[in-house]
């Protein structure tokens, strides 16, 4: 029988399995994201951290388990009730996901225009707010080819919060941006969780990023195919008795560095 929900989390995750045919990606997955919390899904390449993501969003079922939001069943939802939870998302893809063909505030404006009845005015405006909350003020004519890396992370992010989701989820926010890039982009993550109390569920596997920003996460370990642990990562990292946890979380990284980023 599944263990039944945390009704005070934002997200319980109950008995998941996850597999594509026969093959078993991750088994018998238990965990609780609760508000604003940071919560990072970290493990090895290839351990399953982004489907994991698309299994919390929807975008795949589980072949056994549920999803639950605030104790409801988001798995067993569909049609209009699955909607109306997904409407409280916001979701950042790994490359950003900005369609090439559209300034930075035609990116924010598209989901606006399709989900609300606001007028054109109020919708420029709200995209050029978004914007502005990620530090993209001035760049809002721009196309995404004439900005940085980063610069895109951050307007894929204003995009994700285009519809004021109470959850957002981040995968590989941090990939092929510089140290310095990275760290700003962990900052304006740290910020808007603290201005717009957003709860936040990151896949990442940057040592730097999990200890700037996480105060809870999920280690998925490709050996036994379940969770290694759960919980604070620095808090892991001391304390916990999972070998393969310890190794992931100390890999030649200056550890006290990290803790003071």
């Amino acid at each position: 029988m599944t263990e039944q929900p945390d009704k005070n989390a934002k997200i319980s995750v109950r008995g998941l399995k996850m597999a594509f045919g026969s093959f078993v990606v991750m088994n018998d997955l238990n965990f609780d994201v609760q508000k604003e919390d940071i919560f990072v899904i970290m493990g090895g390449s290839g351990c399953g951290k982004s489907t994991l993501l698309r299994h919390m969003i929807g975008l795949k079922e589980p072949a056994e388990g549920s999803v639950f939001y605030e104790g409801e069943n988001f798995t067993a939802a569909d049609g209009d009730e699955r909607l109306k939870y997904i409407r409280r998302f916001g979701v950042m893809y790994q490359s950003g996901a900005l369609w090439s063909s559209m300034t930075l505030a035609e990116n924010i404006t598209m989901p606006i225009e399709e989900n609300t009845d606001l007028s054109a005015k109020e919708i420029r405006d709200l995209a050029y707010y978004k914007l502005a909350l990620v530090g993209l003020s001035g760049y809002e004519d721009y196309y995404p080819a004439q900005v940085s890396g980063g610069m895109n992370k951050r307007a894929g992010i204003a995009r994700a919060l285009a519809l004021d989701p109470e959850v957002l989820f981040l995968d590989e926010p941090g990939a092929g941006l510089d140290p310095l890039s990275s760290q700003r982009l962990d900052e304006l993550i740290l910020r808007l969780r603290d201005s717009l109390g957003s709860t936040f569920v990151i896949v990442t596997h940057e040592l730097a990023s999990i200890f700037a920003i996480a105060n809870n996460s999920l280690f998925l370990d490709t050996e036994t195919r379940t969770q290694g642990a759960t919980g604070d990562p620095k808090e892991l990292r001391d304390q916990t008795e999972n070998e393969t946890v310890r190794l992931f979380l100390s890999r030649g990284e200056d550890i006290e560095t990290a803790d003071q980023s």
